[in-house]
């Protein structure tokens, strides 16, 4: 196919910031970029309007659905600039022939980093501390040390790991539940694999790191939480529909939970959530990627996957 007659989408609001060649890659290797302009993923219609027409779709967390897809009269490849694909109805873009594909690992590190910050956020509680200290008072609040704590892992896939040998530095013993459970890695790297009973039970930090599908969907609710440790805390960097958030609410305010940090909510942003008039809470933007190293990585795999589909060869990391 003539990659100058091709016209790409793309939605990311974040591509190419860190890295300008990026752009002129892209620009000087096809013949149209259309780009995304509202500076936040985009509607089906929304979609419906912009994918016509466009043989290629570097996409964000768009709503990328059905009828979205409907009006892709042209499209071959939908290029995650990431790693969730539960924003892209697959069975719709394979009854279409078109190819998706996402960039796994690109921002492991940049998510358990964020991850770690928000663990030694709620255990000395920096952002409070922070606003009263700017606020001219002169606080003292006692924290907790992670050494000696137990941090407790939903899922030990590329971030759990990345995650779990960093808190090591720190002196934490750290429990991980994953059916699929890399053995020999959590070997080299002392990490206890348990039951989800084990872990919940005996986590003083739990934190979530498995990918939305119909089994994880709410897999944090009122059973869940009540099988936490009494006072522990709740870490989400992974997807927010991963957590009953009324459940969640409610754990905090009895006080069966001491705190939570969330990067990412059900509906995003959270302007009518109750979890943000909790002080006990920590929210912040769903920027877990949100890095030069993460936005590059992502940037270049979806950036090589698209043009790969367009010349007709085989992506690198290819979903359907």
């Amino acid at each position: 196919m003539d990659l100058k007659s091709c016209r790409v989408l793309v939605t990311p609001t974040s591509y190419a910031q860190s890295d300008p060649r990026l752009r002129t890659e892209l620009e000087g290797t096809v013949g149209q970029v259309i780009y995304n302009r509202l500076g936040r993923p985009l509607t089906s219609q929304e979609l419906q309007e912009l994918l016509p027409g466009c043989d290629g779709f570097i996409a964000g967390l768009d709503q990328i659905d059905r009828a979205a897809l409907a009006a892709a009269d042209r499209l071959k490849v939908i290029a995650r600039y990431g790693v969730g694909v539960d924003n892209v109805d697959l069975q719709a873009a394979a009854e279409k022939g078109i190819v998706v594909t996402n960039t796994p690992s690109a921002n492991s590190v940049s998510v358990a980093e964020l991850t770690v910050g928000l663990l030694l956020a709620l255990a000395r509680h920096i952002p409070a501390l922070a606003a009263e200290t700017r606020a001219g008072k002169w606080p003292r609040r006692t924290g907790l040390t992670l050494q000696g704590k137990t941090v407790g892992l939903i899922g030990l896939g590329a971030i759990g790991k990345e995650v779990a040998v960093r808190l090591r530095a720190f002196g934490c013993t750290v429990l991980a539940h994953d059916p699929a459970g890399d053995v020999a890695f959590a070997a080299a790297n002392g990490i206890l694999l348990a039951t989800l009973p084990e872990v919940l039970a005996r986590a003083d930090f739990l934190s979530l790191h498995v990918p939305l599908l119909p089994t994880t969907r709410g897999m944090v609710d009122a059973a869940f939480l009540a099988q936490m440790k009494p006072g522990a805390f709740l870490i989400n960097t992974a997807r927010g529909e991963l957590v009953d958030e009324a459940a969640l609410l409610e754990a905090l305010q009895a006080g069966h939970l001491r705190g939570a940090a969330l990067d990412v909510f059900a509906a995003e942003p959270p302007t009518a959530s109750p979890l943000l008039a909790l002080p006990q809470v920590i929210a912040v933007p769903h920027c877990g990627a949100h890095t030069d190293g993460a936005m590059n990585a992502m940037g270049w795999g979806a950036l090589r996957a698209c043009l790969a589909v367009l010349r007709g060869e085989t992506p690198e990391h290819r979903v359907i």
